[in-house]
């Protein structure tokens, strides 16, 4: 077995070698049968000695294209389709995370590099919605359940954090009752509340690392806490996300709304298809649609199937309790 490694000079650069969605990573494992392993700025390659050379020479090529005659890589070039991986195909023969993120990356649009990989849009909708976060101080993502809206979400938080752009992430979302009582889960209130706060320490350990992540929330840095808990509250340079909105009460939604301080962000995410109230008690996420609408500076981003990320599964999932739904209401 071999290894080769190969260092750029800047994760712009990377960026541009890895291709829209990593895509010139995935054809070269294909490709020239090796395991490549990508952390910021540095690609190791693993695998059978000439395997391993191929593969580097298919990077080094395709390298010296991207810094062509400019020098390095514009930021953001692009390198899909008929670019990168079959050009190069054509050619070849047998610390402290780093985060950046800019418009026109890749073909357009914001991107963002955490742990060694590139988070971005994989739809226009997901596109408008990061367009959003960066040009307006509150957005509203309402859609189907793996369409990426609290993900996307955390991923912006993050690098407005890293940047200095806000001083502290907020993750909440409402401890509602799905089918389950508080009361007969075991353990004191943080134990009953917790397991309703775990897929917001999921998104924000797949961007960051363990330690790292447990260092901003001992120091008040990034706060995960039920949506109770922002009562009374004036939340000052701060991003904040509220996640599964549409269990927020009209009550609660109005609260969260009257807590934007001075050169915060507030992301609030949901799909209003799931919604876990007690019957009739209106969901805040239903009711703001029709509040805000006339208020310049608010964003209200839709998403459906199409967004979805998950399993291929999850698309026609989804579709097909939209065509049951339509029938049982007709």
């Amino acid at each position: 077995m071999a290894e080769k490694i190969l260092k750029l000079n800047s994760n712009e650069e990377a960026i541009a070698l890895y291709g829209r969605l990593d895509e010139n990573l995935r054809f070269a494992e294909k490709e020239y049968r090796v395991r490549i392993s990508a952390r910021n700025h540095r690609l190791k390659i693993s695998g059978e000695k000439n395997n391993v050379e191929m593969a580097l020479r298919f990077f080094v090529g395709r390298l010296k294209e991207l810094r062509g005659t400019r020098g390095r890589p514009e930021r953001g070039e692009p390198s899909s389709g008929s670019g990168a991986a079959n050009q190069t195909r054509a050619a070849a023969p047998g610390s402290p995370h780093e985060h950046s993120h800019g418009r026109d990356a890749l073909q357009g649009g914001v991107r963002y590099f955490h742990r060694g990989k590139v988070i971005q849009a994989r739809s226009r909708n997901q596109e408008r919605y990061l367009e959003a976060i960066h040009a307006h101080d509150l957005v509203l993502g309402i859609g189907p359940a793996g369409t990426g809206k609290t993900y996307l979400a955390m991923a912006a938080g993050i690098d407005f954090l890293k940047k200095k752009l806000a001083s502290r992430i907020i993750l909440t979302r409402p401890a509602v009752e799905a089918g389950e009582s508080l009361g007969f889960l075991p353990g004191d209130l943080y134990a009953k509340v917790n397991p309703y706060l775990r897929p917001l320490y999921d998104a924000l350990h797949d961007m960051m690392d363990y330690e790292e992540a447990s260092r901003y929330i001992e120091r008040g840095i990034i706060e995960v806490a039920p949506l109770a808990y922002m009562r009374g509250r004036t939340l000052n340079q701060s991003f904040v996300i509220v996640d599964e909105a549409q269990n927020c009460t009209a009550t609660q939604m109005k609260m969260i709304l009257t807590r934007l301080g001075e050169s915060s962000k507030l992301v609030i995410t949901g799909d209003i298809t799931q919604i876990d109230l007690p019957s009739g008690k209106r969901s805040g996420l239903v009711e703001v649609q029709s509040v805000l609408t006339s208020i310049k500076g608010i964003q209200f981003i839709y998403f459906d199937e199409t967004d979805v990320v998950r399993h291929p599964l999850v698309q026609e999932i989804i579709k097909a309790y939209e065509k049951h739904d339509r029938k049982k209401n007709d």
